[in-house]
């Protein structure tokens, strides 16, 4: 019966227009179960049913087994099911989603609910007044007035003790001096400054946390100096140290931002100031049963003040930022634009800056700074936009093997000829094939001039080809010494030195005629 009423609500669903992956979130199940049941007849479907009831299951030789697991140990898994047939059973002839559908079947029979174990909350005491600040980030994706999804960033702050709040947004992803600036600009809301700043461990703030020791980003310690409030870094999946904002981030996202149309960022900011006067801070806490506008007033007396002001340029730059992927892209619009190889550097920040006009896109790695790439604005999506010169690879050793190469050679002509020939033919392989004629300079010095003749008169364009001509000349060399060699040997063989006597050589050494 269970599976008759799946079957008829992903066909009723299918014919209000769901897709596939939208039944399947809300009948729970999964894609590959709506898509095989929607291509089924209720003829076929009463077929399939009934093959499920008559035929046998692997595991039903261990049903017994199993069940006595299960009723002994609620919490069990499928796949500790699985380790355990195997370790206990010697069954290996099963996947562990067999066990998995076999175990949920025998759970639903016989009425075992899976135990799960639930993490313990207390309740937090509440802190003083003044103590501490809460912030964290968000970021929601909203359909524009142009017809399309756009994703914007935001940041929330919110005093823990009155719950008072304050958003600012952005129209891409933060930096550090963002991060500075909102901070300024939530203290002039605020009117002044906590004992205390809660942050989520983030990137933007805090290279690692260290054991405990902060390891600040540059931007921010400077900032942090400057005004003199304690870093309380929350851990990891501990939301009882976060709790109040992580509930403001949610209340931004599915209150305020859910279902809004933008514009542009200028009139979001403002329309996210009217819902913070008008609800974010002026409803009634569900926890706390007051206004947080009407505690703030209270706690606003125990802020610090802070003393002197930041000048920051304006938030609502043109400039927009980018991540550069590992494979030396930045991904705009839809298609991926390539900055030089070596661009993208490990545990950097990796963050690019994009300016557009009508017909190109600049890259740099400042705002203000050089553009590293400049490409046209392709059409479509999907597309891969290279230049060719961001590819190119040991620019500086392929230089050096050529200087290497013209020096072994003694005519400069020949030496250039060769070199423009390899890389015409061989642009990809050019150093392997230059390290093949630097090897031929080292073992054939007196042929490699001739030989690299004898390659063009050949029409060869190839370092192989240069190095099997010079071992040619070195072994018709090496013969024709050889035969030159044995022709005087077999010459001067039968030859007898005519001898002289002793008196003759002391004649010479005293200098009288010998002979």
């Amino acid at each position: 019966m269970e599976k008759w009423m799946v079957y008829y609500e992903i066909h009723r669903l299918r014919s209000e227009g769901f897709k596939n992956s939208s039944i399947a979130k809300k009948l729970k199940i999964s894609r590959n179960r709506v898509i095989e049941y929607g291509r089924m007849s209720p003829d076929e479907f009463q077929k399939f049913i009934l093959s499920l009831q008559q035929r046998g299951k692997k595991l039903d030789p261990y049903k017994d087994q199993i069940l006595e697991w299960l009723k002994e140990h609620p919490d069990l898994s499928g796949a500790q099911v699985l380790d355990w047939l195997q370790e206990k059973l010697d069954v290996d002839s099963v996947s562990e989603g067999t066990v998995r559908n076999f175990v949920n079947g025998l759970r639903e029979r016989h009425c075992i609910p899976k135990m799960s174990t639930e993490r313990n909350y207390a309740v937090v005491p509440e802190l003083p007044m003044g103590k501490q600040i809460q912030v964290d980030f968000g970021e929601t994706r909203q359909l524009t007035t142009e017809g399309q999804y756009k994703r914007l960033y935001f940041i929330a702050f919110v005093l823990a003790r009155s719950r008072y709040k304050y958003v600012e947004w952005l129209d891409r992803p933060f930096r550090t001096s963002d991060l500075i600036r909102m901070h300024e600009n939530a203290f002039n809301y605020y009117g002044g400054i906590t004992d205390e700043i809660a942050y989520d461990q983030d990137r933007l703030l805090a290279v690692s946390e260290n054991a405990g020791d902060l390891i600040l980003t540059a931007d921010f310690t400077n900032y942090y100096q400057k005004r003199k409030f304690k870093i309380y870094l929350c851990r990891k999946a501990d939301p009882e140290s976060k709790g109040k904002i992580e509930q403001v981030v949610k209340y931004v996202k599915y209150n305020f931002a859910k279902n809004r149309t933008f514009d542009n960022l200028l009139d979001w900011q403002e329309s996210s100031m009217k819902w913070l006067k008008r609800t974010g801070n002026y409803k009634v806490h569900h926890n706390t049963k007051k206004r947080p506008t009407e505690v703030y007033t209270l706690e606003k007396e125990h802020l610090r003040q802070v003393s002197g002001t930041y000048i920051f340029e304006d938030i609502y730059v043109s400039s927009i930022t980018r991540q550069i992927h590992k494979d030396n892209v930045i991904r705009f619009e839809g298609n991926r634009y390539s900055v030089p190889v070596g661009t993208y550097r490990k545990d950097a920040p990796n963050i690019a800056y994009v300016e557009k006009n009508h017909e190109y896109i600049c890259i740099r790695l400042q705002q203000n700074g050089h553009v590293l790439a400049k490409h046209q604005i392709a059409n479509g999506k999907g597309n891969i936009i290279s230049d060719p010169s961001h590819r190119k690879r040991n620019q500086t050793k392929r230089d050096k093997l050529i200087q290497q190469v013209e020096d072994l050679l003694q005519d400069p002509h020949a030496a250039k000829w060769l070199v423009e020939q390899l890389a015409v033919r061989y642009p990809r392989h050019l150093i392997d094939q230059l390290k093949i004629v630097q090897l031929v300079g080292q073992q054939y010095p007196e042929f490699l001039d001739i030989a690299v003749q004898e390659l063009k008169r050949l029409k060869l364009t190839s370092a192989n080809d240069l190095r099997d001509i010079a071992f040619s000349l070195a072994l018709h060399s090496k013969k024709n010494n050889s035969k030159a060699t044995s022709i005087v040997n077999e010459k001067y063989k039968n030859l007898i030195a005519p001898e002289r006597k002793e008196d003759i050589y002391l004649q010479v050494l005293r200098g009288g005629d010998s002979k």
